[in-house]
């Protein structure tokens, strides 16, 4: 397991994990970089902008640095991701830095390789993350995130486990979702086997953070959501175009079923580490089946 230089790296620039791991041709500069206006650079990305949903992308936006792993954590804050590969990896290497996207990739506790990659804010961010890493190889991922509660019953850190999202978001139904959509079932059942204790969920996506509170809210319950985040029903519309197996652990980090309330940071950071424990648990039972 690496270990901390600090007693908490998080929301601060990526220390230089990975330079000790590259050689020198990893770390040397590129003799130069492109403009933003360089056509070619103009036309790769209108070229991305109109391709096909049919026709995996390569990868743009992801820079590796490391070997990627077939199976990927994918937490929203490249903090979070930081602080879980200290945390679960053993000698993590920086998998990306580009776009503030960090990631790592590392020996995990079941001794086989796991990357964990952040995938920024909402959905258009984790949709370009998780097309990319696809399209690099990765075959099964799990987000690990945090979410709003709806229902009052749940508690600050209380762990969920999604079996299906309510696409209030545009980027799951620009990619054909419908009213909802489900997780996988064999990384969900590998959630619960794990965490029996975790809550099966209806959570529902929307583009929002700072929502607009009811009547939406009392919509999303009518429909049976018990929590609200911005990334999962993306992530699933993705893995159900490429094939991909993708599933959702989500603490519980905000109260909106009255006025808002937040967790206090220690706790964040507590709640962060559980449900990547989580997740690597059950990416872990998942690879044992046959």
């Amino acid at each position: 397991m690496l270990t901390s230089t600090s007693s908490r790296q998080t929301e601060s620039r990526p220390p230089d994990t990975s330079a000790m791991w590259r050689s020198d041709a990893e770390t040397a500069p590129p003799a130069s970089t492109a403009s933003s206006t360089d056509p070619s650079i103009a036309k790769g990305s209108q070229t991305a902008i109109i391709a096909g949903l049919s026709d995996p992308p390569s990868a743009i936006h992801l820079h590796p640095t490391a070997p990627l792993a077939p199976r990927v954590l994918l937490p929203g804050d490249p903090g979070r991701a930081l602080a879980l590969a200290q945390e679960l990896l053993e000698q993590p290497r920086m998998f990306n830095h580009n776009r503030g996207l960090w990631g790592y990739t590392g020996v995990a506790g079941d001794g086989e390789p796991l990357t964990i990659q952040s995938t920024g804010m909402g959905g258009p961010s984790a949709a370009i993350v998780l097309e990319e890493l696809i399209a690099l190889g990765a075959q099964r991922a799990i987000r690990v995130g945090t979410t709003g509660a709806l229902d009052g019953a749940l508690r600050f850190g209380d762990l969920l486990v999604v079996e299906r999202a309510i696409c209030a978001d545009g980027t799951s139904r620009a990619l054909g979702a419908g009213e909802s959509i489900d997780s996988d079932a064999a990384l969900a059942a590998s959630l619960h086997g794990a965490d029996p204790l975790a809550r099966s969920a209806v959570v529902v996506t929307s583009d929002l953070f700072y929502e607009v509170g009811e009547p939406r809210f009392a919509r999303w319950r009518a429909l049976g959501a018990v929590a609200v985040e911005m990334e999962c029903a993306a992530l699933f519309a993705i893995g159900a175009l490429r094939g991909v197996a993708v599933g959702c652990a989500l603490a519980v980090t905000d109260r909106l079923d009255g006025e808002r309330e937040r967790i206090d940071a220690d706790a964040l950071h507590e709640a962060g580490l559980a449900v990547g424990r989580l997740g690597a648990a059950a990416l872990a039972a998942a690879a044992r089946e046959p």
